[in-house]
C-alpha cells in the first residue's frame, strides 16, 4: 500500500513539476449549473494531493480512536478473566474446607469469564446440591448446558450424580442408559450405572456392564465379584417373588453350567427354595454342590431340610468324612441327621467325634439330648455341665 502511494505521489509531482519547468501549467475548467471552477493543472493537482492528505489523517485519527476502545475493552475483559481466575482458585480452598455456599457464590460469580465457564458452572451446581438448593444446582447446571455445546458429557454426568444424590434413581437411571450409549466405557459413568441398578434392582443390566467395568477398571476383582454375586441373589430375589419356588428353578436351568457351579449362588439358591417350602429341589441343589466341591456352607444347610429321602444325605456325609477327614462340622452335621431320624445311638457316636476335635456348647447339648434317649441321665448331665462351662466367660 505504502509504494503505491509513493508511486502515485511520485507521478503526480511529475505532473506538477513537469509543466512549470517547461513553463507551460496547462488550464483546467470544471463547470456546474451553478458556478465553474477554473485552475492550472499544477492547481489541481496540488488540490488532490491535499485532499489524499485529509483522508489519510482522518483514516489514521479514527483508527486510533477505535484502537482505544479496543484496548479499553480489553482491559475491562482482561480485568474480569483474572478476577475470574482468583475466584475459582479461591473456591476451590473453599472446597477443601467443605464450605459449599461459598464455593458456590466464587464459581458462578464470574464464570462467564473463567478459563473453562462450564466446568465452574457445574462445580457450583454440585455445591448448590451440598447445600440442599436444588433449584440454584438446576440453574447452573443449565447454564453450563448451555455453554456445553456439543460437549454435553461432562454436564449430563453432573445431572445423574446429582440426581441419585435426591435419590431419584430411575431418572438416574435413565440418565446413565443414555450415557452408556454414548461413552460405554467412561469410568465415573461405569460407577454412577453401578449405584443406579442396585437401587432400581436393573440386575441384568448390573451384569451386562461388569465386563466394561473390568476393561476400564473400575473397582478390583473382588469388589466385581461381590457385584456379580449381588445381582445374581438380586434376580434370585426377583424370580422367587414372581413365581416362587418354580421360577427359581426356571431361572436356575436358564443359567450357564459355570454359573451353576458357583457354590455361593448355590448355597443363596438352597437357602431361598427352602423359603419357599421346596426341600426336595433344595437338597438335590446341595448334594450336586457337593459333588462338585466341598463347602461347609452348604453341610450347614443340611439340618434345615425336611428331607422326603434323609438316607441320601447320610450317605453323602459318611463320603465326604472318608475324602475330607474327620471335620467337625461333618460328624456334628451327621449327628443331627440322626438324631431327626431317632437313631440315638449314632448319633452319640457322631457327636463324640466331633466334640473330640474340639469342644462346642451346641453339640454338648444334643449329645446330652440323645443320652436321655438312650436313658444315661448322669452322662447327659455331665455332657450339660461341660456344654454350660463353655458359655461362660474365661474368667469365670
Amino acid at each position: 500500500m505504502i509504494k503505491v502511494l509513493i508511486l502515485f505521489l511520485l507521478l503526480i509531482a511529475g505532473i506538477v513539476v513537469g509543466p512549470m519547468i517547461a513553463g507551460h501549467q496547462g488550464y483546467v475548467l470544471i463547470q456546474t449549473d451553478s458556478y465553474n471552477i477554473e485552475t492550472s493543472v499544477t492547481g489541481l493537482a496540488i488540490i488532490l494531493i491535499m485532499a489524499l492528505v485529509v483522508i489519510f489523517a482522518v483514516e489514521w485519527l479514527l483508527r486510533r480512536i477505535f484502537r482505544t476502545g479496543a484496548r479499553t475493552r480489553g482491559w475491562f475483559l482482561g480485568r474480569k478473566r483474572t478476577r475470574a481466575r482468583k475466584q475459582t482458585s479461591m473456591a476451590l480452598l473453599k472446597l477443601a474446607e467443605g464450605d459449599y455456599q461459598q464455593v458456590e457464590k466464587l464459581m458462578a460469580k464470574n464464570a462467564d469469564h473463567a478459563e473453562q465457564p462450564v466446568v465452574n458452572y457445574l462445580l457450583a451446581a454440585e455445591a448448590a446440591q451440598q447445600r440442599g438448593d436444588e433449584l440454584r444446582a438446576n440453574q447452573h447446571l443449565e447454564r453450563a448446558a448451555e455453554l456445553a455445546d456439543n460437549d454435553q458429557i461432562p454436564v449430563e454426568i453432573t445431572r445423574v450424580r446429582l440426581q441419585l444424590a435426591r435419590n431419584e434413581n430411575h431418572a438416574a437411571r435413565h440418565g446413565v442408559d443414555k450415557l452408556l450409549e454414548i461413552t460405554p466405557r467412561h469410568p465415573e459413568v461405569l460407577r454412577l450405572a453401578e449405584q443406579a441398578y442396585i437401587r432400581t434392582g436393573a440386575w441384568s443390566s448390573l451384569l451386562d456392564i461388569l465386563p466394561s467395568m473390568e476393561k476400564a477398571q473400575v473397582g478390583d476383582d473382588e469388589h466385581r465379584l461381590a457385584l456379580k454375586r449381588q445381582a445374581w441373589m438380586g434376580m434370585m430375589d426377583q424370580a422367587m417373588a414372581d413365581q416362587g419356588s418354580e421360577g427359581l428353578k426356571t431361572w436356575w436351568r436358564n443359567q450357564s453350567r459355570r454359573t451353576r457351579h458357583e457354590t455361593t449362588l448355590q448355597v443363596a439358591l438352597a437357602e431361598h427354595l427352602i423359603e419357599c417350602d421346596d426341600h426336595e429341589m433344595a437338597q438335590q441343589v446341595i448334594l450336586d454342590g457337593l459333588k462338585h466341591q466341598f463347602d461347609e456352607r452348604l453341610v450347614a444347610l443340611m439340618p434345615r431340610l425336611k428331607s422326603p429321602n434323609p438316607e441320601q444325605l447320610e450317605k453323602a456325609l459318611r463320603q465326604q468324612i472318608k475324602t475330607q477327614g474327620d471335620r467337625p462340622l461333618l460328624w456334628s452335621t451327621l449327628g443331627q441327621l440322626l438324631m431327626k431320624h431317632g437313631e440315638w445311638q449314632e448319633a452319640t457316636v457322631a457327636f463324640r467325634a466331633a466334640l473330640k476335635q474340639r469342644p462346642d456348647a451346641c453339640d454338648y447339648a444334643w449329645l446330652a439330648d440323645a443320652l436321655d434317649k438312650l436313658h444315661q441321665p448322669e452322662e447327659a448331665a455331665a455332657m450339660r455341665r461341660d456344654g454350660l462351662l463353655l458359655t461362660l466367660p474365661n474368667n469365670q
